[in-house]
């Protein structure tokens, strides 16, 4: 069967390289003999470094579509189908990225297809995920881009690999996995039996459910165009970090079958539920508290207090309202200091144009005064417990380009110079962002005047902030059992 794919939109690629036969990754050349064996077609493609900001700065983005700083993203580059090619647009996208014209990070998937991961995952870090996109949708005459999460993560709490065979509670970084991205059951059942007779555990297999019932499965030019991403956050070793980026210990490849045969498609998947009947809640007179004690710090300057609210919908919802989802990730909570409104659809696919009108209410900027600055402040998700990582940033409102966030670890003990006699302190934080910062060890000075690297001066921002995986439910936590963070600018 024939496959239409479309292209990368990723920057600065590294491509990992093909795996022979190794002791702890097993043979995928065996692998895709045992495929082509079983009737199926086996194209090899690349895993690679996608950069969102370096896209949108080159101009071939026009946004960075609400990046995490405290992530560099990965993503699937994957051949097309044989007799057909990677659109126009897309090549041209690719042959500015460096990349071969010959694979892509947007593709469609025939309801007999695949694509198989087979690998290392990362290397110790806070959190890492494998999540599968819709990236866009044809409606009527008219294509828009979606970007929006198909189902749950595999991350690094539920994943199976050789550390943690079948689930199991043990080593999940820089351990062979190989998972299965495919809308039918029994298209996986045939790959994974090839993989056994290579010579893969049976323990260290995952799949990837495309809900074909609600996806426009194809290799039609209307057909849903999807993504991978994998998002590795904060590794305890950096360099370690830098060396899986730069070439990373796995390969994928497109598997489709040459005849035809009877299938049977996943139903929805079901998912992680969140939510542990615990709550931050407790803490909210000590926020109130740290409020009043940050606004009497700089009672000489004027306060406006920004106002919090979700950030994102579930993909679900912008699936069938075909609005754009902005990438959210199952596993996190992502709030801002802005509100988001649809007023028209967005326009035509690949334009990539942003859909949505922005409500900068109010319309706030970060000049270089001294005496100019916004404090942030809030519960530490981690240290509560609701959380694995928590990270905040700022964001240009026009780019939606993210160019610096602060993790958790950087907030222990930032609450306690306004609180020193409040025991729970401890489990708050406040941090600034400012233009010049001074001496203040407790403070990022925002770059301008450097593209999408930066925030100009006179640009339109907002706070996000994201909070990913309680450990106890193995996803994101409940919006209804977490305190909100907040934001006060100073000038």
């Amino acid at each position: 069967m024939r496959i239409l794919m479309a292209i990368l939109i990723a920057s600065a690629i590294f491509i990992g390289a093909g795996l022979g036969e190794d002791a702890t990754t097993g043979d995928v050349n065996a692998f895709k003999e045992a495929l082509e064996q079983d009737g199926f077609t086996v194209q090899e493609g690349r895993i690679g470094f996608l950069d969102l900001i370096k896209l949108c700065d080159q101009g071939l983005l026009p946004a960075a579509y609400g990046n995490n700083p405290s992530t560099r993203y990965l993503t699937y580059f994957i051949p097309p189908a044989p007799g057909l090619e990677v659109p126009e647009l897309f090549s041209r996208v690719s042959r500015a990225l460096g990349m071969s014209q010959d694979t892509s990070a947007f593709w469609t998937l025939g309801p007999d297809e695949a694509i198989v991961f087979v690998g290392r995952t990362p290397p110790e870090c806070r959190y890492y995920s494998f999540d599968h996109y819709l990236l866009s949708r044809t409606y009527g005459n008219e294509t828009r881009w979606i970007f929006a999460p198909l189902a749950d993560t595999i991350n690094n709490l539920v994943i199976n690999t050789e550390g943690t065979p079948d689930g199991a509670v043990a080593d999940p970084f820089n351990q062979t996995a190989v998972i299965v991205a495919t809308a039918d059951r029994a298209i996986d059942q045939r790959i994974r039996a090839a993989a056994l007779s290579a010579g893969y555990s049976g323990e260290i297999f995952n799949t990837q459910v495309f809900p074909s019932s609600m996806l426009k499965m194809g290799l039609e030019e209307s057909s849903d165009k999807f993504i991978m991403v994998i998002r590795p956050a904060l590794y305890k070793d950096k360099q370690a970090g830098e060396d899986y980026l730069n070439n990373p210990p796995a390969t994928v490849f497109r598997v489709t079958l040459k005849g035809a045969a009877e299938l049977d498609p996943y139903d929805y998947p079901a998912l992680r539920v969140r939510g542990t009947g615990t709550t931050e809640f407790d803490l909210l007179d000590d926020l109130e508290e740290l409020r009043v004690a940050i606004l009497n710090k700089y009672s000489g300057s004027n306060a406006t207090e920004l106002p919090t609210s979700v950030a994102v919908q579930p993909g679900t919802d912008a699936i069938q309202r075909g609005i754009n989802a902005m990438a959210p990730d199952n596993d996190a909570c992502y709030l801002w200091s802005a509100v988001q409104t649809v007023s028209s659809p967005t326009p035509p696919f690949p334009d990539l144009s942003l859909y949505y009108d922005f409500l900068r209410d109010p319309a706030i900027t970060l000049g270089n005064g001294a005496n100019e600055f916004i404090i942030v402040y809030g519960v530490n998700h981690v240290a509560t417990g609701k959380a694995t990582y928590s990270n905040v940033a700022l964001y240009g409102a026009d780019l939606f380009n993210g160019v610096k966030a602060i993790a958790d670890e950087d907030f222990n003990g930032t609450a306690e110079e306004y609180l020193p006699d409040n025991p729970y302190a401890r489990y708050l934080y406040v941090y600034k962002f400012a233009r010049d910062c001074s001496d203040d060890p407790y403070c990022y000075e925002v770059p301008y005047g450097i593209g999408a690297y930066g925030i100009d001066l006179d640009q339109p921002l907002f706070v996000a902030w994201r909070s990913y995986l309680e450990e106890s439910t193995k996803t994101g936590p409940s919006y209804t059992e977490i305190v909100y963070d907040r934001a006060i600018k100073f000038d």
